[in-house]
């Protein structure tokens, strides 16, 4: 798998985040840099797991979306003589 990688409006504005939940939640100041830097230690030690949930989510909706496919195109069946 290729690593996750954000862009760099996207790794500040995550940044961000980080910084308001540390002084919101946590009571403590946490500078840009070190925020980047626990982004990096989430992206590549439990990114994945997140990205796993996000494609077995896909899947699942696909399946779905394939079932009524494959519904849809049975109910344009004409009858005939032979049957399944």
């Amino acid at each position: 798998m290729v690593d996750i990688t954000f862009s760099k409006d996207e790794k500040a504005a995550i940044a961000l985040k980080i910084q308001r939940y540390f002084t919101e939640e946590l009571n403590q100041q946490i500078g840009g840099f070190d925020a980047e830097f626990l982004l990096d230690f989430f992206s590549r030690e439990v990114g994945s797991y997140f990205y796993n949930r996000g494609l077995y989510d896909a899947q699942a909706i696909f399946s779905s979306k394939l079932d009524d496919l494959s519904e849809a195109i049975y109910q344009l069946e004409q009858p005939t003589e032979f049957q399944k």
